[in-house]
């Protein structure tokens, strides 16, 4: 039986792709995914990496289950733990893997929105 780690309170996570070359090292396989980083507020995140440890020494998969936005029970398989100390206490960071079927990107743009006063739209056609 595969080890969990349960989120039983707060938000849904929010996943985020990251750049980091070496996670490719992580995805190899028969199965085409993708890894994806969150981060978790937690009271116990040094024992929560330990459980991680300890189920990869064993050879064996640990999931992180949660809640999706829509209150759905979902399960991804986590590849990499870290223990980072805030201010406001232990965040675990966790990289997961999803399969690349899964996934839905939105875009977040912050920028400037003046450029589109500039825009002609007179020769569209």
């Amino acid at each position: 039986m595969d080890e969990k780690i349960t989120i039983i309170e707060g938000p849904s996570p929010i996943f985020e792709m990251t750049p980091d070359i070496w996670l490719h090292g992580l995805v190899e396989g028969a199965y085409q995914a993708e890894i994806v980083a969150t981060r978790l507020r937690t009271f116990n995140g040094s024992e929560l990496v330990e459980r991680c440890q300890h189920a990869w020494q064993e050879q064996q998969t640990i999931i992180l289950e949660y809640k999706t936005m829509d209150g759905l029970l979902a399960e991804v398989p986590i590849v990499a733990a870290r223990k980072l100390d805030t201010e406001d206490g232990d965040v675990l960071m966790l990289w997961v893997r999803f399969p690349d079927d899964s996934i839905e990107l939105g875009v977040d743009y912050e920028g400037d929105d003046s450029f589109d006063d500039d825009l002609d739209t007179g020769d569209l056609s």
